[in-house]
Parts: C-alpha cells; sequence; structure tokens
C-alpha cells in the first residue's frame, strides 16, 4: 500500500447529489486517510471552456494496481476538468 495525493477540479455547475456520487464511486478500492473539499475557486485560465472549478483534495492509501483503476476512470470522467495524482 502506497500514500498518494490527489486534487480534482470538477465542473462548477454540477449538482451536489452528482458531485457526492462522482467522489464516492472514486473511493471504491481506496483508502481515504483525508478529505478536503476547497470548494468553487476561479480558474487561472480557461479549462474545457470553464472559468471556475470545485476543487477536491485528498490523501489517500491505495494499491499501485488500484491506483491505475482510479487514473483510468478519471481520464475517462467527462465532470473532472484536471486531476493530480502523485505518490507521497
Amino acid at each position: 500500500m502506497n500514500l498518494y495525493y490527489l486534487t480534482l477540479v470538477l465542473k462548477p455547475e454540477m449538482d451536489e447529489k452528482v458531485r457526492k456520487g462522482l467522489l464516492d464511486d472514486m473511493k471504491k478500492n481506496i483508502t481515504i486517510k483525508k478529505e478536503d473539499l476547497w470548494g468553487e475557486r476561479a480558474l487561472a485560465y480557461p479549462i474545457k471552456r470553464q472559468t471556475k472549478g470545485f476543487y477536491a483534495h485528498f490523501e489517500i492509501e491505495a494499491d499501485p494496481k488500484d491506483i491505475k483503476g482510479l487514473d483510468k476512470s478519471l481520464k475517462l470522467e467527462e465532470d473532472v476538468l484536471r486531476f493530480l495524482l502523485i505518490r507521497r
């Protein structure tokens, strides 16, 4: 099990239930050590024609094979504008 940092920038117009469902789906195979929802903030430059984004930061513990699956699913998710996943 390795420790990772994950920061997500989600579309700001997402409904709260949809956002919560997306974050819950992400948490299936990983252990959340710390969750910090930063809320809606302005972006430094437009991403996919969005000028604002909903930020969420996590400290997670997971197996490397589970991280590969998480990385792939985040790349395919349309509501994720950007994400950064790094090993601690």
